[in-house]
């Protein structure tokens, strides 16, 4: 069994800003998430695009923001569960929880913050007959490990940035790349875009629009997809398709754990510290509803600066915090590193 001060549930910017403020603060974080990595919607939709409301950040984008909440968090050495999706919560004598994810993972923590987003993301299936028969057995909705595809025939459906920069990124490592869109125009990066272009140009990428994969065949492992070409049917042999139609939120399991939901979101108490109506269970983020929210990345840090405060007095009864700026303070990172301001030096002008 993990155990930790904290269990976060979700790894978008919120839930890792979430990690630094609670390091300050000596407490230990563990991040549970559905997806296969960290960074959110920020990773899995739009990792390309720039981020304007950002403080300190005229612009900044999206995979680049994860990158540097990574970096800002890495002293403080938090867990990771990622591919598994928080399933049962179980409360404790002592006030503690233990959440199981769907896979078995069993995690012990005193408080459960719920940095979920819009909640557990689900990828949109395309409806094609029998597409279930074949998940993991040629079709994948995530790309996790992207050497699984060397030297594999590979075809991709859809038309955002998950799609053009897998079919660029796997154009190196496939010995076969098809990008199948319903349209001609892509709705992504001009840059992607662009390189998608050079590459089919070069024959390095296979481009099919506009056009539809509506059918599926193969035994016992895919074996090859069907397209509709404005009415006209053709098979194309692969070893896996991947369609990357974006994700669907859910609430999922967390739905069913007694708190107080409306609309989808979690109600929470915002004026003190995002607490659910469960004590010791924390919303923050998308996830969260209360008068006057507003779903902003820059809203999620500080919703999570208070959670992390008020998870302090949770984990230690009667023991007084005193906030200091870390100008002052420095940031001791639990891997014995330190960070701190140059020390000002008293010396006499004559």
């Amino acid at each position: 069994m993990i155990k930790t001060d904290i269990l976060i549930i979700g790894a978008g910017p919120t839930g890792l800003f979430a990690v630094f403020e609670a390091g300050l603060l000596k407490l230990k974080c563990h991040i549970l998430d559905a997806l296969p990595q960290v960074g959110g919607q920020l990773s899995e939709l739009y990792p390309k695009k720039p981020i304007y409301d950002i403080p300190g950040f005229p612009e900044v984008l999206a995979g680049d923001l994860v990158d540097n909440l990574m970096e800002q968090i890495k002293q403080f050495e938090p867990g990771f569960t990622l591919g598994e999706r928080a399933e049962t919560i179980d409360k404790q004598e002592d006030g503690s929880f233990i959440v199981t994810s769907n896979k078995g993972t069993e995690i012990h923590a005193s408080v459960v913050a719920i940095a979920g987003g819009l909640g557990s993301f689900e990828p949109r299936k395309p409806l094609i007959d029998g597409i279930n028969f074949y998940e993991d057995k040629g079709i994948k909705y995530f790309i996790k490990n992207p050497e699984k595809f060397r030297d594999k025939r590979v075809v991709i459906a859809g038309g955002g940035d998950s799609a053009l920069d897998w079919s660029i990124f796997l154009s190196n490592i496939a010995s076969e790349v098809t990008l199948v869109h319903r349209r001609n125009e892509f709705r992504g990066a001009l840059d992607s875009v662009e390189k998608v272009q050079e590459l089919k140009d070069a024959g390095k990428i296979r481009l099919i629009t506009p056009a539809e994969v509506v059918g599926l065949n193969g035994a016992e492992h895919i074996e090859s997809i069907v397209l509709d070409e404005n009415g006209a049917h053709r098979t194309i042999e692969t070893d896996y398709f991947i369609p990357l139609f974006g994700l669907t939120p859910k609430l999922g399991p967390i739905g069913n754990w007694g708190l107080e939901i409306e609309k989808n979101a979690i109600k929470v108490n915002n004026a003190l510290d995002y607490q659910t109506n469960i004590p010791g269970i924390f919303a923050i983020g998308d996830v969260n509803t209360y008068p006057g929210k507003l779903k902003l990345i820059l809203c999620g840090f500080h919703e999570a600066t208070l959670m992390c405060q008020a998870a302090y007095q949770i984990i230690n009864p009667g023991k007084r915090y005193v906030l200091k700026y870390t100008t002052v303070s420095g940031v001791d990172g639990f891997d014995g590193t330190r960070k701190e301001a140059p020390k000002a030096v008293v010396k006499a002008i004559v």
